[in-house]
């Protein structure tokens, strides 16, 4: 593990800025942000990982064994990257045989060169050697963002509105027969012929929706930009916490009592609490493999909580973590996460493979890193605008919970609120 050098921070809000820019130079890197959001005592501020030492990358079939392997052999080190959602072709039998535009592999992940982690006090440079000259490196990027032109693009939507009123209405009769109680139904939002500045669209998007568990993601000639407001999996010593979101309100900021009233009819409706509990069920029992007997609990249930655009209904689970679990065991027996799949999990994984018309590839998987010490925080890759700027491919996905009493037309008007911020600094 590298010793940290610290240096004082003026301007919180600048150095970030400056961080950003700087790093856009490297082929890899992973920037987190939580944004000023603080549900709980954070791990960190803002943590941005650059250049690569070492890294693996996997597909589906031995990804977990390849990153076992990788992760004790550096161990003591920071590790970064992503799981992919089709994992799930490896932890359970499933194929996908869907578009995939933006390719992605199924886990990547890295140890950095350097690791900075700001918060609004101080800003600590994990290196080798010659911190002092990073941090003068840093200091001399401009904050400012020098957006390069692009051409007008047009975004389709692979699903038309009476396509996908119509599998709502196959899936819920897969529900009458009793086959699964809940399914995350995910569409795809493209364009193709597309050059963006991702560092642009980033920093516009997380203006727009700045969110706990954003993320703006390098790797080579792909791109994650991330605004995520959920957390997959997070590990503090022995104690393991998930926070799945399942429930979601437009906020009203131009009217208050419209918008408490919003968030009153998200806390009361009996559709969004029932949803919201069978992912916890779904969650408790996943931890439940991975966690000492009888310590797996429900601390929130029914959490409602302000975003700039949404209100959303999060319920936190926590448990002791078995002795001596090596943290990819924790993440192979509870991946992917139950807020993305819905319940029971294999079955409706088997139907999302059946019904969606593109690979989910890293939407609806996770960002995150390992600590030296091997603590770990992973979250949801949704909100998030993914880009391949050799294919000149660009997408993002939104998706939303069904079950048998869902009402198609309005869980195809959910999809379109929570790809509305993707939209806004796209267009």
């Amino acid at each position: 593990m590298k010793k940290a050098v610290t240096f004082p921070v003026n301007n919180f809000e600048e150095i970030k800025n400056k961080m950003l820019n700087w790093a856009n130079q490297f082929s890899i890197f992973c920037f987190l942000d939580n944004n000023g959001y603080h549900f709980e005592k954070p791990a960190f501020e803002c943590l941005l990982a650059v250049g690569c030492r070492r890294s693996i990358k996997a597909n589906a079939g031995d990804a977990f064994g390849v990153l076992k392997t990788f992760a004790n052999q550096n161990k003591g080190e920071w590790l970064f990257g992503h799981l992919s959602y089709d994992l799930k072709n490896e932890t359970e039998d499933i194929q996908s045989d869907n578009f995939d535009g933006i390719q992605f592999p199924d886990i990547h992940f890295f140890v950095p060169e350097f690791v900075l982690e700001l918060n609004k006090e101080q800003l600590l440079i994990y290196a080798e050697s010659n911190a002092a000259g990073i941090f003068n490196d840093i200091n001399t990027v401009d904050a400012t963002l020098t957006v390069k032109e692009s051409k007008p693009f047009i975004i389709q939507s692979r699903v038309a509105e009476e396509d996908y009123i119509d599998t709502v209405k196959k899936m819920q009769a897969h529900m009458l027969r009793g086959d699964c109680y809940e399914i995350n139904y995910c569409q795809e939002f493209y364009a193709t012929g597309v050059s963006i500045d991702p560092v642009a669209i980033y920093k516009k998007l997380i203006t727009v929706s700045p969110n706990p568990f954003s993320a703006f993601y390098k790797l080579n000639d792909r791109y994650c930009v991330c605004a995520s407001p959920e957390r997959y999996l997070k590990k503090s010593g022995s104690r393991i916490i998930s926070q799945p979101i399942k429930g979601t309100a437009k906020r009203n900021l131009s009217d208050q009592v419209a918008d408490e009233n919003s968030r009153w009819q998200l806390m009361s409706s009996p559709k969004e609490r029932s949803e919201n509990v069978m992912v916890v069920d779904l969650v408790r029992n996943d931890l439940s493999r991975i966690c000492k007997e009888g310590s797996v609990q429900v601390d929130e249930l029914f959490g409602i909580y302000g975003f700039p655009h949404l209100y959303q209904m999060i319920s936190s689970i926590s448990g002791e973590m078995v002795d001596q679990l090596d943290w990819v065991d924790v993440i192979k027996a509870t991946f992917p996460m139950g807020s993305m799949t819905g319940a029971p999990k294999k079955r409706v994984m088997e139907l999302i493979e059946e019904y969606e018309k593109t690979k989910r590839g890293l939407f609806s998987g996770a960002i995150g890193f390992v600590s030296p010490r091997g603590d770990f925080d992973f979250n949801v890759v949704i909100r998030s605008i993914l880009y391949n700027s050799s294919n000149n491919y660009l997408s993002f996905q939104a998706g939303s919970a069904i079950t048998f009493y869902s009402n198609a037309p309005e869980e195809y008007k959910e999809c379109l609120l929570k790809a509305a911020a993707m939209k806004m600094v796209l267009v």
